[in-house]
């Protein structure tokens, strides 16, 4: 395992939509350890593939570590099923976009489907999980905080 150098905005590859993993394999096995290890060092909460480097719909995040309590979790391919109609706006950070964190709004409530090394699974996440949920599963469709930031400006503003 290895940490790995993070893709700094404004590269283009963070504005890139990954493509689907086609099996877990040994090799994505070893990214999604990678991940792990450099979103621990950074030290952030989560880390999508694009963020460095990579072009696979994957990503790793861990909302509890830093609080003492671990729950990492590794999403190959997720897909979102639901989002609550309820919101919430909070400050987001992003490893990519160092020091510059944003108010977002999100849904408080998102329920997603993904695979990982043990099988396929399914689990609604609330609060702080949700949060970065959305915030990855963004990224692997190539949105930043900045893209949020704006769309909130245009509806703010009527533009």
């Amino acid at each position: 395992m290895s940490v790995l150098d993070i893709v700094i905005w404004p590269d283009a590859r963070l504005t890139q939509v990954c493509q689907p993993v086609e099996g877990i394999t040994p090799g994505i096995t070893q990214l999604i350890a990678d991940m792990f290890d450099t979103m621990y060092a950074a030290p952030g909460r989560g880390l999508a593939a694009p963020q460095v480097g990579r072009s696979e719909r994957i990503f790793v995040f861990d909302a509890g570590w830093k609080d003492g309590a671990p729950t990492p979790v590794a999403c190959v391919n997720p897909e979102i099923i639901d989002l609550s109609e309820g919101r919430l706006t909070g400050e987001e950070g992003c490893l990519s976009i160092p020091n510059t964190p944003m108010d977002i709004e999100r849904a408080a409530q998102v329920t997603l489907r993904w695979t990982d090394p043990e099988g396929t699974h399914e689990r609604t996440f609330t609060g702080a999980e949700a949060v970065i949920v959305q915030h990855e599963y963004d990224h692997l469709d190539g949105i930043v905080i900045y893209d949020r930031v704006e769309k909130d400006v245009k509806k703010d503003t009527g533009r």
